[in-house]
């Protein structure tokens, strides 16, 4: 399997002395679903924006398919490499759920004869039809709000997506819902995912579970 993200020897801390990951090594194949788990605190959302190239490691490389994130370019990696789903969506609400895939697909710069078409084609991909599109955000639920997030990842094309507690504002079967999604994105397009959750249910579900604990990424069994 191809390996798509490495973690190697990577720490980071902040203030210069409050160390949050210390030499910390991981390795996440194209085309798995991957859970991240631990403790409030642990470092999960470090972790998280460290992969996003949303922040900058104090040692240590981080390799995006075996090149050096570094290298490609912070800018450079977040327009072209990977897609982020945030808990909260951070959707353009007074726009409709169409729009913001458009847009999304317009300022990652996605070559497309026809965006509307693709858009609405993506949301069928996610579970939403042609007319919830065409809503605004605000009036959609937050599942399908969600739902919109994860098409507006699958617009930019990118095999890499990295999810924050995507369904820590969920009920239990909307949350189940958005979980089929993301296994049905890495069965049929070969997309990884990794899921940064509280929640042990769901990284059940996954095919790799990390933990961050004392400071590194450990695969861990889930029970």
């Amino acid at each position: 399997m191809n390996t798509i993200l490495e973690f190697k020897d990577v720490s980071y801390a902040y203030n210069n002395n409050t160390v949050i990951l210390d030499k910390a090594n991981a390795s996440f194949e194209q085309g798995k679903f991957y859970t991240i788990i631990g403790p409030s605190g642990s470092g999960k959302t470090t972790f998280l924006s460290l992969a996003a190239g949303l922040d900058k490691s104090t040692s240590g490389s981080i390799l995006f398919d075996n090149k050096n994130i570094n290298n490609i370019g912070f800018s450079n990696y977040r327009n072209k490499c990977v897609s982020i789903i945030f808990q909260s969506y951070n959707l353009l609400t007074y726009m409709s759920a169409l729009d913001n895939i458009i847009c999304a697909m317009e300022i990652k710069g996605v070559k497309c004869s026809n965006k509307k078409e693709k858009a609405i084609e993506i949301l069928k991909q996610v579970g939403l039809s042609k007319e919830q599109g065409k809503q605004k955000v605000l009036t959609l639920s937050g599942g399908q709000q969600q739902r919109v997030a994860i098409a507006r990842a699958l617009a930019t094309e990118s095999n890499l997506i990295l999810a924050d507690e995507a369904t820590g504002n969920l009920d239990e079967n909307t949350s189940n819902e958005i979980i089929s999604i993301f296994e049905k994105l890495v069965r049929d397009h070969n997309k990884t995912v990794i899921l940064v959750t509280h929640n042990n249910e769901i990284a059940k579900k996954s095919d790799i579970t990390y933990i961050v604990k004392n400071k590194q990424l450990l695969q861990t069994e889930v029970y």
